[in-house]
């Protein structure tokens, strides 16, 4: 007689909530997890049971249990269980701009491989990575972003000169997007408030705080749309209040950025919060 398999645990996402641009995830998937998508923040995190698996930079990476993953932003990636068994891991999400609070900056650190046994590394988001029902005091997560910052920058290997830009108009035109998210932003718009012309601010953009203008803009978006979902709205009405054209605009953005439609996004957010 044929045996049968124990029924799997349902996949699930649980979130902390965020504070000054960090999120801070677990979750549990088995099989494919998510479809391939970029997002405009550092992805960093542990592995913590199970073969986390993952295409990025051309090549399939498999991260183990204790390993450390940093993915940089606006590479594409997956993700997907490397075992029968499924996986589970903590994901912290840092807007590069918090990096350069540190760098003041200097060139974003980048490490090539996605995944490093480093101690250096496993040490400095040992803070971060806790369980997400700790919640972290605004110093605790000021410092250990600091020491993140200074790890991940010795273990890449980031060159101590500045790289060529205008970190300042850089600044001013990340602060204009973050306040005027909700509508279309004229690209003379971001001209005049940072007295930059348009394509040295995009070179500018993207050496510093890793992404365009535009993909800035759209994430914010897409990060009111997921609170919002979060609180009941539905998904016309939080399409329309973050400004993009329509539904099926923000869903399209949102499965790219995300590598899952809101629905699917938020029913396993809902699973664990209520199952």
């Amino acid at each position: 007689m044929k045996r049968q398999a124990a029924p799997s645990c349902p996949d699930w996402v649980r979130r902390a909530e965020p504070i000054e641009g960090v999120e801070r995830i677990e979750a549990w998937f088995h099989g494919k997890a998510y479809a391939m998508h970029r997002h405009d923040t550092y992805a960093i995190g542990r592995t913590l049971a199970g073969v986390q698996r993952f295409s990025y930079r051309g090549s399939v990476r498999n991260s183990l249990p204790g390993n450390t993953i940093v993915l940089h932003p606006d590479e594409p990636h997956d993700g997907q269980a490397g075992t029968d068994e499924g996986f589970r891991y903590r994901m912290i999400y840092v807007e590069p701009a918090l990096f350069q609070d540190v760098l003041g900056g200097r060139s974003l650190p980048f490490l090539e491989g996605g995944v490093t046994t480093d101690p250096r590394l496993a040490a400095a988001t040992e803070t971060l990575l806790q369980h997400v029902g700790y919640a972290l005091e605004p110093l605790e997560q000021s410092e250990a972003l600091a020491n993140l910052t200074h790890a991940l920058a010795a273990v890449a290997g980031a060159p101590v000169q500045r790289p060529k830009g205008d970190f300042l108009a850089a600044r001013r035109a990340r602060d204009y997007l973050h306040a005027n998210y909700t509508r279309a932003v004229a690209l003379i718009e971001l001209e005049a408030a940072t007295g930059r012309d348009r394509w040295s601010l995009s070179h500018d953009f993207r050496t510093f705080y890793g992404t365009s203008p535009y993909r800035y803009l759209t994430m914010r978006r897409l990060d009111a749309v997921r609170r919002m979902l979060l609180a009941g709205t539905s998904l016309a009405d939080a399409a329309a209040t973050a400004g993009f054209a329509d539904q099926s605009h923000m869903t399209r953005h949102f499965s790219k950025t995300f590598g899952l439609a809101p629905g699917r996004w938020l029913q396993m957010a809902a699973h664990f919060r209520h199952g």
